[in-house]
């Protein structure tokens, strides 16, 4: 498959496929990396889209920076990448994972996008945070106070985080959004998840075995076919 790799401004970008007037925005999630992208668009070039793909701060080629994994930092990001795309694409959707997903409805509010594809998508992040501040034991004005905490699942919490959070909800998301949910996801409750597909009229897919972390050749079979008929 064609590609061309690039930056924008400081984002390093792969755009996958042959040449065309339309194009997905592909955005990962924690851990993740553009070369992700290579999947899904094997999928999508075949249907006449290119799939454009970026490294979001401390990931991919930007491990060890030191911008920040936050939404002050990679919205922005996402917005200078989407004002790149609108000169090249005359047609452009996006798919993203979990908190990528997040970034991409902090930054695309009110844009005109032709379809948005979210897997495991955090909706709420506010409400993920104040869950993981229970399982960590610990209350807000304990946050408050030291500012962050370590945690043993791996997440530090903070305050600011948090601040942010509710001072900058997701607002105007006009995109029509299919999302796909694992029934075992660990982040994203059930409720919650239904509750932001029914306010944004979203259609909502559900494999009730599957993880937050599509993985394993069962979940990705079913990420794959989602894909194909969503498109």
């Amino acid at each position: 498959m064609r590609e061309e790799r690039f930056f924008i401004e400081n984002t390093p970008a792969v755009v996958y496929g042959d040449t065309s007037d339309m194009a997905y925005l592909f955005v990962h999630g924690q851990c993740g990396c553009k070369e992700e992208g290579a999947a899904f668009a094997d999928i999508a070039c075949p249907k006449g889209y290119q799939v454009l793909a970026i490294d979001l701060p401390e990931h991919g080629e930007r491990r060890g920076e030191a911008s920040g994994f936050n939404p002050w930092t990679a919205a922005p990001e996402v917005q200078a990448v989407l004002a790149y795309m609108k000169s090249r694409w005359g047609r452009i959707g996006l798919r993203a994972n979990s908190i990528g997903a997040h970034f991409s409805m902090l930054a695309l509010g009110g844009e005109n996008l032709c379809k948005a594809l979210f897997v495991s998508p955090i909706v709420d992040m506010e409400q993920l945070i104040t869950d993981m501040i229970q399982w960590a034991g610990t209350t807000e004005e304990q946050l408050r106070a030291r500012g962050t905490i370590a945690t043993d699942f791996g997440q530090t919490l903070s305050w600011d985080y948090l601040t942010w959070e509710r001072q900058h909800p997701v607002q105007n998301w006009i995109c029509p959004t299919a999302i796909l949910y694992a029934g075992q996801d660990n982040l994203t409750g059930r409720e919650t998840v239904e509750r932001f597909t029914t306010a944004h009229a979203a259609v909502l897919t559900v494999m009730e075995n599957g993880e937050h972390w599509f993985h394993t050749p069962e979940q990705l079979a079913v990420l794959r076919a989602w894909e194909r008929e969503n498109i």
